[in-house]
């Protein structure tokens, strides 16, 4: 008897088998254009992302370069040929002088007494005879000009 048992629930269980096989080809076969575009989508991802790490993964090279710092035996003096040449007022040379030393316009207003417009007019003076976009700007080119230390 336990054989007769044994043997039917073998059979069961392989024509279950075949049946789940068959549905599972039969879902294979009805839904393989989805499978195959999931399939391809997955691959063309992990290709997108292996090739932008790959191009962008690149380690940063530091090149710490010395300048030389030019030597000064005296106090600074501003190069006045290459002032009168820019045609920078001496009001705008005092505000370029404060505008490096980190103020804001309103504090240059205060500390010389004029309206913050006043400042920013001649702010903007100074940008265009410095060709200059933003003030950390105007402050490097007349560094580099010689006009302030």
């Amino acid at each position: 008897m336990r054989k007769i048992i044994l043997v039917y629930g073998l059979l069961g269980g392989v024509l279950i088998a075949g049946l789940r096989l068959i549905e599972y080809r039969y879902l294979i076969v009805e839904h393989s254009v989805e499978i195959y575009g999931g399939l391809l989508a997955l691959l063309f991802s992990a290709l997108g992302i292996w090739l932008g790490l790959r191009i962008t993964g690149r380690r940063e090279r530091v090149v710490v370069r010395e300048v030389p710092v030019a030597a000064t035996t005296g106090p600074f003096i501003p190069d006045i040929a290459r002032i009168e040449r820019l045609g920078i007022t001496p009001r705008e040379m005092e505000i370029l002088e404060l505008i490096a030393a980190g103020m804001s316009n309103r504090e240059i207003a205060e500390k010389l007494f004029v309206s913050e417009n006043t400042v920013k007019t001649h702010s903007s003076r100074l940008f265009t005879k410095l060709d200059a976009r933003r003030r950390t700007q105007v402050v490097q080119r007349a560094k580099d000009a010689g006009l302030i230390p």
